[in-house]
């Protein structure tokens, strides 16, 4: 791996080699999340646009000389990534702006219908290099659904902590996926505290994305994308959901890597949107600091529901380094949110998967967008996972006899 050249803590500044600190940087703690560094000049003897143009590769592992692994063919026989970017136009013209250049990427078509498989991809590959035996993580549902769907896929074993208000789809996932699943009593930051202290106790890898630092750079490789499927064009803003602010944060150093490589002439301002709820980062970003005062979750979006962002820092970053912006979305809005990328375009999301699209039928409504702009809007999770969320945001089917009379009164003669 000789493009890594160690990791960085973002506090501190301090460098480590690679295995020199095992998850955060030793001096700062658990705050002290490390970011990956990179020889970007190995990377671009290796890799190009050009390069890319012509590769068969159809998968997240397209990017591998810019991602922290060695043996890929380690790697999980899924097909992570490489996931579909629809152009907007009909919920554009829905919206009242027909000339706002946007498009809508569909993470939900990955192995677990999240895409958290990006993160689990590296963990999996991480942690057959450092000959880690169980591999953990704490999860509202899709980065424990997403482990254990690739941990069966090549027989490895995985333990996971579930806050027990996870919705029961998730759970089954898990369960379907043969993982032990322990249902925490407590909310999703008690499950991460239990999982963390696990690991240590036990040896276990530790695939929690807010302080792995390997994990941000599978989720990095959606906007790596993104930027290559609009053949190298960034968007002017790319809308990215936020709970714990790892995926905003791999978004973030995303945009970083393709600036130093030049393969992007501009960065796209990074746009965070958190559920009102659940909005302990916007609350940050407005009040110009990087401390975070923890908040009980409210929302009905589960995946986004985190009293204490543990990633808060790289989210918070990523952010203002693009000079982006952070919204809020109440869940009435993220509901509607999920019918209209249905109706118009055929996308079902789960309520974490449409907030961003909530966060950019505010923009147009408030004038934040002028209805010219080239946008990118990440669709995270499938709504398959949270049906009963769903339900909430459409109206009942209408109950008829079986009879064509019935239907008649109905749709008419």
């Amino acid at each position: 791996m000789d493009q890594v050249l160690g990791l960085q803590c973002v506090l501190c500044g301090r460098q480590y080699a690679l295995g020199e600190a095992p998850y955060t940087c030793p001096a700062c703690g658990e705050r002290g999340i490390l970011d990956v560094r990179y020889d970007y000049e190995v990377v671009r003897s290796r890799l190009d646009r050009h390069l890319l143009a012509r590769s068969p590769e159809r998968t997240m592992w397209r990017y591998t000389p810019l991602l922290p692994v060695e043996d890929v063919q380690r790697a999980a026989p899924l097909t992570v990534g490489w996931t579909p970017l629809y152009r907007g136009a009909r919920l554009a013209e829905d919206l009242g702006v027909p000339c706002l250049d946007l498009w809508i990427k569909d993470d939900g078509r990955n192995p677990s219908a999240s895409l958290k498989d990006r993160a689990s991809s590296i963990a999996l590959v991480r942690a057959q290099e450092e000959g880690a035996g169980v591999i953990a993580a704490a999860s509202t549902g899709n980065a424990a659904s997403s482990l254990a769907c690739l941990c069966a896929s090549v027989g490895r074993p995985c333990t996971i902590f579930v806050p027990e208000a996870a919705p029961p789809a998730k759970v089954a996932q898990l369960l379907v996926f043969g993982a032990r699943v322990l249902l925490v009593q407590g909310s999703y930051d008690e499950a991460f505290d239990l999982c963390m202290a696990a690991c240590r106790a036990y040896g276990w890898y530790n695939r929690n994305t807010a302080v792995n630092p390997f994990m941000s750079e599978g989720k990095k490789t959606v906007a790596l994308e993104v930027c290559e499927q609009l053949q190298w064009q960034a968007p002017d803003y790319l809308l990215v959901p936020v709970g714990d602010g790892c995926i905003i944060g791999g978004v973030g150093k995303a945009v970083r890597d393709l600036l130093a490589l030049g393969w992007i002439e501009r960065a796209p301002r990074i746009v965070g949107v958190q559920a009102a709820g659940s909005a302990v980062l916007a609350t940050a970003w407005r009040q110009g600091t990087e401390e975070i005062v923890p908040v009980p979750p409210t929302t009905l979006a589960d995946s986004i529901a985190v009293a204490q962002p543990r990633d808060a820092i790289k989210a918070l970053r990523a952010v203002r380094d693009t000079q982006g912006m952070y919204l809020t979305v109440a869940d009435g809005e993220i509901l509607e949110a999920m019918r209209l990328l249905g109706r118009t375009m055929g996308v079902f999301a789960e309520p974490a998967g449409a907030a961003a699209v909530a966060g950019l039928i505010q923009m147009i409504r408030t004038g934040l967008l002028h209805g010219t702009e080239r946008v990118a809007v990440l669709v995270t999770g499938n709504g398959l996972k949270d049906v009963a969320a769903a339900l909430q945001a459409v109206p009942a089917p209408v109950r008829i006899a079986p009879t064509l009379e019935a239907v008649r009164e109905v749709v008419g003669s």
